[in-house]
């Protein structure tokens, strides 16, 4: 099989069921899609396989349910074949969030990102993951998108904020508050 296939070079590429210029609102949204994808890969390479197999194990399955975003993202017509994205997917997410937060001091401030290496790598995927969701609103005004997309992706940089805090307690490197922020979260109960 080729890599290459040239009926791209006119600024084109397949979607399932159809083709669509690249700059397309549909290309931009499931692209940023993976590009989280492969920035969540750079963090799974980063981090220290035993302190960090939890969550190690935990982004495997988000980067395989990430592709399956990406995947009903470029459905140019729904019907053609079943969604794969699940409420029950955003759901894990909340359970993962709850987890990974119940690890972590409270926090009363806003949050810079950094600290240690593995919390700075989980704030660029929160924040690639907040565009990628900004590309789907987008999209989702012009065409219909698959609800649960968009639920996910709001809660999994969620869970990447949580995640990078959790890192940032077990490497016992404190968070990095915004110095000139009020109190704007209320402690944990």
């Amino acid at each position: 099989m080729r890599i290459y296939t040239r009926t791209g070079d006119a600024g084109q590429t397949g979607v399932i069921g159809g083709r669509l210029d690249k700059d397309d609102n549909r290309v931009e949204a499931y692209g940023t899609v993976d590009e989280l994808n492969s920035f969540v890969g750079q963090a799974m390479a980063c981090l220290d396989p035993e302190k960090y197999a939890d969550m190690l194990q935990e982004l495997k399955t988000i980067q395989n349910e990430l592709f399956d975003l990406g995947s009903d993202l470029a459905l140019f017509k729904p019907g053609l074949r079943p969604y794969k994205a699940a409420p029950e997917m955003t759901v894990k997410l909340e359970q993962l969030i709850d987890r990974y937060d119940g690890e972590t001091p409270d926090i009363t401030r806003f949050v810079l990102p950094g600290g240690s290496a593995a919390s700075s790598l989980f704030h660029v995927c929160r924040t690639v993951c907040r565009r990628a969701e900004r590309r789907v609103v987008t999209l989702a005004r012009t065409v219909e998108v698959h609800p649960p997309v968009l639920t996910y992706l709001n809660r999994l940089s969620d869970l990447f904020f949580t995640m990078a805090r959790a890192a940032n307690h077990r490497e016992g490197v404190p968070d990095s508050e915004y110095e000139r922020s009020g109190e704007v979260f209320r402690r944990k109960s």
